[in-house]
């Protein structure tokens, strides 16, 4: 799919001025798991701004109701995070992002995706199987108990 296909999927690159939004859906998305893993979701203290200058976030919906956050290495692209505004859960936003992530992948010449998500945010582990995700390990990182994802594209 080229970009104009992508922007037709209804995902665009974020510019500075959704830099706001892009906060406040990432903050709506993961304050409920404040509770629950004792600390502060890392998305919720990303630099947000940083990422958008980088190229990093792309944004579904006007006003955004949601988005993803990827970074390219040589070999895979990681998907740093996904947030979706909780009251647009269950229409389809979440899955319209992650086959973005699968677009973007290839656009980069790049064969896989990887990610990874707390071992406490449960609901997670049933989605990413459904898209294609596979587990490769759960790693514990410091205060980190993290589940590692990868999906292969070719």
């Amino acid at each position: 799919m080229t970009h104009e296909g992508v922007q037709s999927a209804g995902v665009r690159a974020a510019v500075a001025a959704d830099v706001p939004a892009v906060k406040a859906v990432t903050d709506m998305a993961y304050h409920h798991y404040i509770e629950r893993i004792g600390v502060v979701p890392q998305p919720m203290e990303a630099d947000h701004m940083a990422n958008v200058a980088g190229g990093k976030v792309f944004v579904t919906g006007s006003p955004v109701i949601g988005l993803v956050v990827v970074e390219a290495f040589s070999d895979h692209l990681f998907l740093d995070s996904i947030a979706v505004r909780p009251d647009a859960h269950g229409t389809g936003v979440g899955g319209r992002l992650l086959r973005f992530v699968d677009v973007r992948a290839r656009e980069l010449g790049l064969s896989e995706v990887r990610l990874y998500t707390n071992a406490l945010m449960w609901e997670n582990q049933k989605i990413y199987p459904r898209y294609g995700y596979e587990v490769v390990e759960r790693r514990v990182d410091g205060p980190c108990d993290r589940i590692h994802y990868r999906k292969r594209l070719d």
